[in-house]
């Protein structure tokens, strides 16, 4: 509807008693008005004083709500003649979005590799966030020395705001790689240049960087079958194409990768305490798939996950340690020694393949926060992550042995199996039971299970189940241990 002096604007409502300004709320519904079509391409708005008039606003208010319209390109103003709507919105099918609308339009199209892959991801949606019984992957939260961290953390915040505030090194801070390659050569006999040690936002992120760096779309990578679900996820969305391979008491099976692909670009593997079975790769297999990569001029990804973790006779042997050749990358986290919100990891990468790494880190890979790098480096350096860990060693055998003594009061249907690492073990089941119900029965009464299917990218002829006991108390352990015992379908 039009007359002489403009569009009748007079639905206009405006609320007071909103935090949102009486300017902005004009704004917004002349906006809205001109993208859903109730103002038209050309049309004229009446005059500022009979707007104002209208609307119960103050002149200077309508003055600041069509001038950012202007502004935007919506409203042309033509002095001497007044304020329109803008022709160049005749031809456009925009609208207003109403809230709580949903687009009836066609789904964004996604990349080639992410369409490809989503349809092979591990689900991830049972990562742990609340530490109870049989929790996999969560560290012992109410162990770690917070007034420690909160001290650090607190003095880091007093200093330089250039230290603190500034985007820092890009490939991660000076202090935490030298502290890394002192803590790897004390626990994991890896000599090594902090400047072959790169920061990331946790082991996915360098498993992403990897394959972004190394992989083109169809190469082949190895990966234990079963395995690390988030590894496998990383390197799908880089365009990898899985071959899963076997595992067996020795790690992965050499044998079947190279009869599935032998000319294969990556190997995954978790040596010093396979995901999630548990085994450690003996020294003749880790001979075995050095010699096939270098046979295939492939790289091997090492993830030593929770490798400080042991609480047998001797700590787990790095892969890294007896590579002769460069060709492993060796992948930690602070994820299972800290704490996961961290997001933090790193990458040791062979001499020959830092330039590369500098390269990617220098024009467009970005890591954690230079603030969490430097408290953890401050943390390593005098001495508090080396008595943490120390502390979580016997924490954690502490927790195994409730596990396993609670074990007695489980059916025979079930097979807890014995550990020397880590804060995990897996349980077999006999061939009548379903993983699935046990999984489902446990959880409606408070205990999380991990089934073993999860972790294969095929199926396996063994079901089973995974048990964390990292962050979950000897009572709680005794708890969920009395509640599965009760399951009928474990019976």
């Amino acid at each position: 509807m039009k007359h002489a002096a403009g569009a009748l604007l007079s639905s206009i409502r405006l609320d007071r008693t909103l935090r949102r300004s009486v300017s902005v709320q004009l704004y917004m519904a002349l906006r809205d008005m001109i993208l859903s079509g109730a103002l038209r391409a050309g049309e004229r708005l009446p005059a500022t004083r009979t707007l104002a008039k209208e609307v119960g606003v103050s002149r200077t208010t309508v003055i600041d709500a069509i001038d950012r319209l202007v502004a935007e390109g919506m409203l042309v103003s033509r002095i001497g003649a007044g304020t329109y709507v803008s022709e160049t919105l005749e031809d456009q099918s925009v609208t207003a979005p109403s809230q709580g609308a949903v687009s009836a339009g066609r789904e964004p199209r996604l990349s080639y590799v992410i369409s490809h892959a989503q349809g092979a991801y591990a689900q991830r949606a049972w990562l742990p966030h609340k530490p109870r019984a049989f929790v996999t992957a969560l560290p012992a939260l109410d162990a770690f020395p917070m007034a420690h961290w909160a001290r650090l953390s607190a003095r880091h915040l007093r200093g330089g705001r250039g230290d603190v505030m500034g985007y820092g090194q890009p490939k991660g801070l000076a202090a935490l790689r030298r502290a890394i390659a002192t803590h790897l050569s004390a626990l994991k006999g890896i000599r090594c240049d902090p400047e072959q040690v790169f920061i990331t936002s946790g082991a996915q992120h360098a498993f992403s960087l990897i394959g972004r760096l190394l992989l083109n779309p169809g190469d082949r990578v190895w990966m234990e079958n079963p395995g690390a679900s988030g590894a496998r996820n990383a390197l799908l969305s880089e365009g990898a194409e899985l071959v899963p391979v076997d595992v067996d008491a020795q790690g992965m099976v050499v044998s079947d990768g190279l009869a599935k692909a032998p000319h294969f670009r990556l190997a995954f593997v978790t040596p010093s305490h396979q995901q999630p079975l548990g085994h450690v790769m003996s020294l003749p297999r880790r001979l075995e798939l050095l010699q096939a990569a270098e046979q295939a001029q492939a790289l091997i990804i090492e993830d030593d996950y929770d490798g400080e973790f042991y609480f047998g006779n001797a700590p787990r042997p790095a892969l890294h340690s007896i590579d002769a050749n460069g060709r492993v990358l060796y992948v930690g986290t602070f994820s299972k020694s800290l704490f996961p919100s961290l997001r933090l990891g790193f990458v040791l990468v062979p001499e020959r393949m830092v330039a590369a790494f500098d390269g990617m880190f220098d024009t467009w890979a970005s890591g954690p926060s230079t603030a969490t790098q430097a408290i953890v480096a401050e943390f390593m350096d005098e001495g508090h992550f080396a008595t943490h860990i120390r502390l979580m060693r016997q924490l954690y055998k502490a927790r195994y042995e409730a596990l396993m003594e609670a074990a007695h009061g489980l059916p025979e249907s079930i097979h807890l199996q014995e550990t020397t690492s880590g804060f995990h073990t897996p349980a077999f089941l006999d061939a009548r039971v379903d993983e699935a119900e046990v999984v489902a029965q446990a959880m409606q009464q408070g205990v999380t299970l991990a089934p073993l299917r999860r972790y294969c990218l095929t199926p396996i002829s063994q079901s089973g189940l995974v048990f964390g006991f990292g962050c979950a108390t000897p009572e709680d352990i005794a708890r969920g241990m009395g509640i599965l015992g009760g399951l009928s379908a474990l019976r």
